[in-house]
């Protein structure tokens, strides 16, 4: 494939070598496919234009924000890579909505947003994630108990579909596309923008890091203060000490002096043991990352393997399964810069159709964000082993996947995992973008 094949568009066409090694990576680091060629389009315009293109050829193409797919999800084998990062920022705020291009980072959907007094209810951990990015999977942070997941703010989408048509969408307007693009791993059509709702801001962050000792006191604490909502923002880190884990609640209250949280309510029968607490500006806090950002940069972990995992347990089973998965974890299986995550989410806050999670009142996101080697492709391939172990033995007990892992899915698997919503997303895969040609790097197929 050569640009000479493509029709003229603004944007540029890249063909080099430079761009293509750059596009067949991604932050996962663990498959490597090049495309036939990367586009990065001025407009929308460009976007219809390539995606008629492609249609018509029967070309795959795949949309790229940040790359931090982790495993090969943005990438296509010889096709068109879109890289959405060249859309023109038009970024404005109207009333309590802001409309941004698709490849807008979300630190710079707040700095848009912030000058207004108002920010967007649900943010991710690392604010570098593009806004497309995270809504084609949902889009889950430590707001979610309150507000759901980032799919659940959006107001209206502007999109362009597998067969090139530019369509606007919403919960009143083509209902079915907006329900299918909204967490649905991209397979519809391609964001191009989005209109999201946004909350008051606060000025500042207040946020404990409460450690345990005991899981089942930890694990007890995170439900208690998830259905109360006493904090803005919950998570939990599962820490090795030794040969054994220690757990750290983070909760975080926001607030706009004069007044302050209250400490003494907020912690009030909770059964922690050691704690620490820092006060932040809220834009700080949100963007807390930045600096452990540069510093795994600068020591090379950033660069390698992230054979990551993120699964959703039932609150029956989420203390033996996380009991048994640290037993057998250590820093073979975790990388010296790995992490585990733990917290709850509250199922009647989640409200996109195609956001599926266990059945219950609450859902644990259970998250080993194993670190792999730059230079032993077989310990890569056992952490990958691990990950599918880890699921085949989730989904026995109703657990479901958040779809952004290294882990190879199959169509099979995808059925199963939306289960009742498959048929919908199913139908609107065939009907905007035929021919399995969108994003083929999730393997979802339909005849």
């Amino acid at each position: 494939m050569t640009d000479e094949i493509l029709p003229a568009i603004a944007g540029e066409i890249l063909t080099g070598e430079a761009a293509l090694s750059v596009a067949g990576k991604d932050w996962g680091n663990l498959i490597h496919t090049r495309p036939g060629l990367v586009v990065r389009p001025a407009s929308v315009t460009d976007v219809a234009v390539v995606l008629r293109f492609a249609a018509a050829r029967e070309l795959p193409v795949a949309a790229r924000g940040a790359g931090h797919s982790p495993y090969g999800q943005g990438q296509v084998e010889g096709g068109i890579l879109l890289d959405m990062t060249s859309l023109p920022p038009r970024r404005v705020v109207t009333g309590d909505v802001v409309s941004v291009d698709a490849g807008a980072r979300w630190r710079e959907v707040l700095e848009t947003t912030l000058p207004h007094g108002l920010a967007p209810p649900v943010l991710t951990d690392y604010l570098e994630l593009t806004v497309a990015g995270t809504l084609v999977v949902g889009g889950i942070g430590g707001a979610t108990h309150h507000h759901g997941t980032q799919t659940d703010g959006v107001v209206e989408l502007e999109v362009v579909t597998g067969a090139g048509e530019v369509l606007t969408c919403s919960r009143e307007n083509e209902e079915d596309l907006f329900d299918a693009v909204l967490g649905g791993l991209g397979q519809c059509a391609v964001i191009t923008r989005a209109t999201l709702r946004l909350s008051p801001a606060p000025a500042r962050a207040r946020r404990w890091k409460l450690y345990y000792d005991s899981l089942p006191a930890f694990l007890a604490d995170q439900r208690a203060v998830v259905r109360d909502g006493r904090f803005d923002y919950v998570e939990g880190q599962l820490i090795p000490v030794g040969d054994g884990w220690r757990y750290m609640l983070e909760a975080v209250a926001y607030y706009s002096p004069p007044a302050g949280p209250d400490e003494d309510a907020l912690l009030d029968s909770l059964g922690f043991g050691e704690s620490e607490d820092e006060d932040t500006g809220y834009f700080d806090f949100l963007n807390r990352m930045a600096d452990g950002e540069a510093a795994l940069r600068a020591e090379g972990s950033w660069f390698h393997p992230h054979p990551w995992l993120n699964v959703f347990l039932t609150d029956d089973t989420v203390e033996r399964f996380v009991a048994e998965t640290l037993a057998a974890t250590g820093e073979p299986e975790l990388g010296a810069t790995g992490l585990v995550l733990l917290y709850p989410v509250r199922n009647d806050r989640l409200k996109t159709p195609l956001f599926t999670v266990p059945p219950g009142e609450i859902s644990w996101l259970f998250s080993p964000l194993r670190v792999g080697s730059p230079r032993d492709p077989l310990h890569n391939a056992r952490l990958l082993e691990l990950n599918v172990d880890l699921y085949r033995k989730a989904r026995e007990l109703d657990g479901k996947v958040y779809p952004s892992n290294a882990l190879p899915m199959s169509t099979e698997d995808w059925r199963a995992h939306f289960g009742d919503a498959w048929p919908k997303l199913a139908d609107a895969k065939a009907r905007y973008a035929p021919g399995n040609l969108l994003n083929p790097g999730q393997c979802l197929r339909v005849p």
